[in-house]
Formats: C-alpha cells, sequence, structure tokens
C-alpha cells in the first residue's frame, strides 16, 4: 500500500532534495552519538533512510531517530537485530514482537516511517521511486559451506567461537522460533511488493541483504547463518529494485548483481571506522545516482 497522495509528507517536490542513507549507528558508543549530532541534510527536502542498529535501548533509539527526524524532511527507519535485543540494560523489558511494535508505536509518535505504514513515493531527484522499508529478520538459510541443517551449522560456528549474541538475546516470542518469525514477514512483505504499482521502480530498505552474494567477503564466513534468507534471493528483479540499501555487516560498499545496485550503509563500530580513509558517519547517497543526469 502506497500513501496517499494528499497527504502533505507522502513526497518531496519534483527535481529537489536528495534521498540518502545509512545504517549501524551503534549510538551506544559516544563516537558514534558524536556523530550522529553532527549529521544534517543539505536541503529541507532530504530524505534519510536509516537501515537499522540504531541501539539497544529504546532511549537510546528514541533520541537518534527523534534528533534525524527534527532535521530530515523525512526519516524513514527498519529494525536491526540491535533494536530487537532484550537487552538486560534496557529499561524495557518487552520481547520478540511486542518489542517491535512498541518500537513502531515510537516512530509513529516521531513521524518516523516503518516497515507497517503505507510506502511512501519519493518523486525528488532521481524519481519517482516507491521506498519500501522492509522487516524480514533471518532463517540460517545462508548456511556455512559443508553445512545441510541449522544445526550443523550452529555446530559449526559454535566450534568457532562465532556466534551472534541473537541466540541470547533475540526473542522471537510468539513465534516458535527466529526463523518461523522470518517466514512470516517474508510473506507478508512479499504480498504488500505485489500490489505495488508496476510502472513504478523501487528502492528496498532492509537491514539484511536481499541476497548472500554481499556476505561472501566476510572474514568469517559463518557469520552469514545471521544475515538473511534465501526466500529473497530474486526479489531485486521481481519488484523493479534500482537499489537494495542494507546494513548489517559493516563493510560500507556498492557492489552490482544482476544489474541491480545494492549499497551497504553500514557506520559500524569505532574500532573499524577509524582504519578507513572516509571520513566517519558519512550518508550514502541514494537517489539521485552520482552519476544520473537527470
Amino acid at each position: 500500500m502506497l500513501e496517499r497522495e494528499e497527504r502533505g509528507t507522502t513526497s518531496t517536490a519534483a527535481g529537489s532534495g536528495r534521498l540518502w542513507a545509512v545504517s549501524d549507528l551503534h549510538i551506544g558508543y559516544a563516537e558514534n552519538r558524536a556523530l550522529v549530532e553532527k549529521m544534517r541534510p543539505e536541503s529541507d527536502d532530504d530524505w534519510l533512510l536509516v537501515a537499522g542498529d540504531v541501539a539497544e535501548t529504546v532511549e537510546d533509539i528514541r533520541w537518534a531517530l527523534k534528533t534525524l527526524a527534527g532535521r530530515f524532511h523525512r526519516v524513514v527507519w527498519v529494525p536491526g537485530n540491535h533494536e530487537l535485543w532484550t537487552h538486560p540494560k534496557d529499561a524495557v523489558t518487552l520481547r520478540g514482537v511486542a518489542r517491535y511494535q512498541h518500537l513502531v508505536e515510537m516512530c509513529r509518535d516521531l513521524g518516523v516511517t516503518t516497515p507497517e505504514d503505507p510506502y511512501p513515493v519519493w518523486r525528488g531527484a532521481g524519481g519517482p521511486a516507491v521506498v519500501a522499508p522492509l522487516f524480514l529478520l533471518y532463517d540460517y538459510s545462508f548456511l556455512p559451506a559443508g553445512c545441510a541443517t541449522k544445526d550443523e551449522g550452529l555446530t559449526y560456528a559454535h566450534g568457532t567461537g562465532v556466534v551472534c549474541n541473537d541466540e541470547f538475546l533475540l526473542h522471537p516470542d510468539p513465534h516458535p522460533s527466529r526463523e518461523d518469525w522470518c517466514r512470516a514477514r517474508v510473506a507478508e512483505t512479499e504480498r504488500r511488493l505485489a500490489a505495488l504499482p508496476a510502472e513504478l521502480p523501487t528502492i528496498l530498505v532492509n537491514h539484511y541483504p536481499l541476497d548472500r552474494h554481499p556476505t561472501e567477503v566476510l572474514w568469517y564466513p559463518e557469520f552469514a547463518m545471521w544475515c538473511g534468507t534465501r526466500l529473497t534471493a530474486d526479489w531485486h528483479r521481481r519488484f523493479r529494485v534500482d537499489t537494495m540499501v542494507y546494513g548489517h555487516l559493516h563493510i560500507p560498499r556498492t557492489t552490482w548483481h544482476e544489474g541491480v545496485r545494492f549499497e551497504e550503509v553500514s557506520v559500524g563500530y569505532p574500532r573499524e571506522w577509524r582504519k578507513r580513509p572516509q571520513p566517519p558517519g558519512r550518508l550514502r547517497r541514494i537517489l539521485p545516482r552520482e552519476d544520473d543526469a537527470r
């Protein structure tokens, strides 16, 4: 479902503004919080896509999204795994679906668009395009080489010592498992995307990549199990994707897969971004593209 055009915040004026993206702000680190304090749009019409892992506590998530929503014309947020953790340092002890719904209501109070809202249409420079924020999770189908089942994959990961904290902090309640929650989210999201107007390209925003190929450069390949699902491997073709925006891997880069641009837009942890030559906290421009002549 798309937002109705008569709503004033549905789109930005044709030809104006820029569509930016960032993820993995991790503002529990003071250095990263300082980066968010400095983030500004270039114009009053700019939108910002936030592809998850803002923080672990509701208080920190609220501060960051409120700060950004006060500066950008529109902020679009999708949850990462860290937002979904029931962390011992968080005063909010909700788990699973209840925690996610709590975050959605918080975002609505702030005027931030979530995966539960009608998809907005970007009509600024490089548009029009449907901006679709997604919440899909993962189902352990990105298995390590030689492993045929989730249990085999987890056994292998525990043997290497590379195990995502989700196993201890991300609860799927009331779903029986995280993979069951993932499959339910995929089915509902697939239905919504299939109903979009066929004439409009899409910008899909998810914490995890829709295809496995970005995980091929992971230092610890077994971590791919917590990085997506094979159920979405053809979505970039099926749903007319202009750009697939994601984070999670903390490997900011652009890749092309079957002619579609995949943008990893993570900030990451201070120990990671200090090693990069680019200034930290730099927003990634999604539309118009750098080589877009329009």
